[in-house]
């Protein structure tokens, strides 16, 4: 927790500062009251006191309480500015870090438990801020100021006090031996319970298609009731803690009568010195009821916080995690070099394992895709095209040799130049919620033309002039207005946006028909010329005009060339041409 606070700024030290001066005067005015009523309760037995000085005594217990409702207030208020501001900031930092992540630490912490760090794990810090402010600095100031205060009162009351003291420290240390090992458990629940949820809404088509809803109804029931069951044990557990402090509370009510009445009556009355010191006696049994009162509801006021801080600081712990990891995937630390050519993409010797992986994904990939050329991958699911492709923006560094982009390896660039070089059409067309035109302009400082351009080619065109708003229409998240051929043109669109030197498009084809399939490819080819054009795709028909086609088997590179040289020279890509298209039309 306390690594934290680094993200505090002077203002917020500054609040806290102010807030320490009102949290003493709001102790000190509380701690005031006793006194006055212990004035009051002498005034009022000894005969010949004036009204006038029981009026007054009654005025300023009124003042001082006056005096604390209003530090109270302000303290209150410093404190919400003070969290809040705070929690907006670590929210802010916790997105940049995850921001500069590469997939790698993304995978490692999962989608569902991001989401959850910087959402619930926040509030839970922002709630023991709010809680420390106005109860951790204030309860042990009231214990301390109030037990110097009795300290030279009867020793019998100082015993009783004393006694109800160690009793409450006991029942808090079982409580929070008990409860702790829950609360830090209950975050990691949290994630299980929002991975379930999110994995059954974003997979709903699946789920009714396959008529799985009472399967996911009990992965998430498992999931929701082993969170249930984590937070009764740790919040029964706490909420006993209440009648017990109460019990105590009573008790020490109780000794303290029952020793005042003692003391008292121990007092022979002989003459008015004795009557004095019963009425005094009387008037300290007044005070120290106020004052071990005082102590006992300080002790409450931890509990309170007892029963947040072990989420809170678990919470800490992890939102920590997030922000301490730093990305193995970062700019270059020497000085950028030189480019010996434009457009071109060289593989050198490459092999790739992924993190905790048991073997090699890509073993000894070596070809070079020059400007203006179109390169395309195939071969079986499993044989690693998406990945080669993934290694060119940096998504994963490779594991052995290098990847070039012209001349030079990629882990050498700076990350925002190396991807201003590159367009990237991912596997699962993304599509941002706004409209048409911010999707396709998305990352690039594109005019009305440029979109106009890039939708046309991208055969988006017709399908977005037949929309009532044209490019203004509306997109939700995830596209989910628009069908998968639809969603792929667009985000085809967006790449085109940027007029980049390399296209990176994987297997963004597969939801166009073929006579739109055919269109865009060759409207790529006249419009994109001079654009290196890396196509991973699974359909022949996509790849047969290409300039150099790799056939990738298991992970290795078995057959580069054009189609005609691999129906010949490579029995991989002939039996996967074979499968889709017949002797006849491979032949023409």
């Amino acid at each position: 927790m306390i690594k934290l606070l680094r993200y505090m700024k002077g203002r917020e030290w500054l609040f806290f500062l102010v807030s320490l001066v009102f949290i003493v005067s709001q102790v000190w005015l509380d701690l005031k009251l006793p006194d006055y009523m212990s004035q009051i309760t002498t005034l009022v037995e000894t005969e010949g006191s004036a009204m006038a000085d029981i009026w007054t005594s009654g005025g300023m217990m009124l003042l001082c309480s006056l005096g604390s409702l209003v530090s109270s207030v302000i303290v209150c208020y410093f404190a919400s500015s003070i969290a809040a501001s705070f929690s907006r900031r670590l929210r802010a930092a916790m997105f940049d870090k995850v921001e500069s992540f590469s997939m790698e630490e993304i995978n490692s912490f999962s989608t569902a438990s991001l989401i959850t760090r910087s959402t619930n794990d926040v509030v839970q810090v922002q709630m023991l801020i709010v809680l420390s402010m106005q109860v951790v600095i204030k309860a042990p100031a009231m214990a301390v100021w109030a037990i110097t205060k009795i300290a030279g009162k009867a020793w019998q009351w100082s015993l009783a006090t004393g006694i109800a003291v160690v009793l409450l420290i006991g029942l808090l240390s079982i409580a929070m031996a008990l409860t702790f090992p829950k609360f830090r458990k209950v975050q990691w629940l949290q994630d299980a319970l929002n991975h379930a949820a999110r994995e059954n809404l974003s997979g709903i088509r699946v789920v009714r298609a396959y008529n799985a809803e009472e399967y996911q109804e009990d992965k998430f029931e498992k999931a929701n009731t082993d969170l249930l069951k984590n937070q009764l044990f740790a919040n029964r557990t706490m909420t006993l803690l209440s009648p017990f402090m109460n019990i105590t509370m009573n008790c020490l009510n109780m000794s303290i009568y029952w020793i005042g009445a003692v003391l008292i009556n121990a007092v022979v009355i002989k003459d008015a010195a004795s009557i004095a010191t019963r009425v005094d006696i009387f008037a300290d049994m007044i005070v120290f009821m106020s004052y071990a009162m005082q102590v006992i509801m300080s002790f409450i006021m931890i509990v309170m916080v007892f029963i947040v801080a072990p989420r809170a600081l678990v919470a800490a712990k992890r939102i920590n995690e997030v922000l301490d990891t730093e990305p193995k995937i970062v700019d270059a630390a020497k000085a950028q070099p030189e480019e010996t050519s434009v457009g071109e993409v060289e593989f050198r010797n490459v092999s790739f394992t992924y993190p905790g992986g048991s073997g090699k994904v890509l073993t000894d990939i070596n070809f070079t895709a020059h400007r203006g050329e179109t390169v395309a991958f195939i071969g079986s699911t499993g044989s690693g095209k998406t990945t080669l492709v993934n290694l060119i923006p940096r998504f994963y560094d490779v594991t052995e040799g290098a990847v070039l982009v012209d001349g030079v390896d990629v882990r050498d660039y700076e990350l925002e130049k190396l991807y201003k070089k590159l367009s990237y059409v991912s596997q699962r067309a993304v599509m941002f919620s706004g409209d048409i035109e911010d999707n396709v302009a998305f990352g690039a400082n594109a005019d009305k033309a440029k979109i106009h351009d890039a939708l046309h080619i991208s055969q988006s065109e017709e399908f977005v002039g037949s929309l009532e708003d044209g490019v203004k229409s509306h997109v939700a998240q995830g596209g989910t207005n628009f069908s998968g051929g639809q969603k792929q043109r667009l985000s085809i669109a967006r790449a085109l946006c940027r007029d980049a030197e390399i296209l990176i498009f994987d297997d963004t084809f597969s939801a166009l028909d073929f006579k739109t399939d055919r269109e865009l490819r060759d409207a790529l080819r006249d419009k994109t010329a001079n654009a290196t054009k890396l196509i991973v795709a699974q359909r022949i028909g996509t790849i047969m005009s290409a300039d150099k086609i790799i056939v990738l088997d298991e992970g290795r590179q078995v057959g580069i060339g054009t189609h005609k040289e691999l129906l010949k020279n490579c029995e991989v890509y002939r039996q996967i041409a074979l499968s889709q298209l017949s002797e006849e039309e491979l032949a023409i």
